[in-house]
């Protein structure tokens, strides 16, 4: 899953505005951040290694140590004191333990295989990316319309106001990301565009994914917060 584990990070958002929407966001999407990481600590190797010959589906990566259920427990412990250090206050730090969670729980359904820990452990998840890839995004489309379909009605009712063309910036980014999968679930930029082999030393799949999820993260964080509360009605 991409953008859909940045929509729980919105609604976290929203509930405990105390916390920093990039704490959140940053939380929500933990286990793909360390396999960046671990990728360049040789621990997490990802193949393809050009972006342009890379597929949903073809994507082959082991997240023993971002991902597989054992390592989850040490980074929810760290996620937690993490929040709870910088802003003085339990809860914030139990939500960004929450949102790593469901990092976890959103894999099982739209994302790469996991394990206990290692491959020849049991797995966890139906490892759809690899099995049938186009449940698998729609699965993470289905989740992201119930996220912000719940993160908008409910701003309605705490009186947030937003403008048509920042709701349209907030939710284009989610487009974005449901079509970018569609777009190379099973056919890579390379077969599609009919792209010639070449190495430019930056074509390779880690640092384009790295600037994706960067990139998103800024730009929610530039766009989420710009709303303003409804001033309430003179009873005279």
């Amino acid at each position: 899953m991409l953008a859909g584990h940045y929509a729980t990070a919105l609604v976290a958002y929203q509930k405990y505005p105390k916390g920093t929407l990039l704490y959140f966001l940053f939380a929500s999407q933990l286990q793909d951040l360390l396999w960046f990481i671990f990728h360049y600590l040789g621990l997490e190797r990802t193949t393809p290694d050009d972006v342009f010959d890379t597929t949903v589906s073809n994507m082959a990566v082991n997240m023993l140590y971002s991902h597989d259920l054992i390592p989850l427990i040490a980074w929810l412990i760290i996620i937690f004191f993490i929040g709870k250090l910088i802003f003085k206050e339990t809860k914030i730090g139990l939500i960004g333990s929450a949102l790593v969670l469901g990092h976890f729980v959103l894999d099982f359904f739209s994302g790469h295989p996991h394990h206990i820990f290692g491959l020849e452990s049991e797995a966890i998840g139906l490892g759809n990316y690899a099995t049938n890839v186009y449940q698998a995004i729609g699965i993470e489309a289905i989740a992201i319309v119930g996220l912000l379909f719940y993160f908008f009605r409910q701003e309605g009712k705490n009186g947030v106001q937003r403008s048509i063309k920042n709701k349209a910036a907030i939710i284009g980014l989610f487009v974005f990301g449901i079509v970018f999968m569609l777009s190379i679930a099973t056919t890579s930029f390379r077969e599609l565009f009919n792209i010639p082999a070449f190495d430019l030393g930056f074509n390779t799949s880690v640092p384009t994914l790295m600037i994706t999820y960067i990139g998103m993260i800024i730009y929610l964080n530039h766009f989420v917060p710009k709303f303003k509360h409804q001033k309430p009605t003179s009873s005279n």
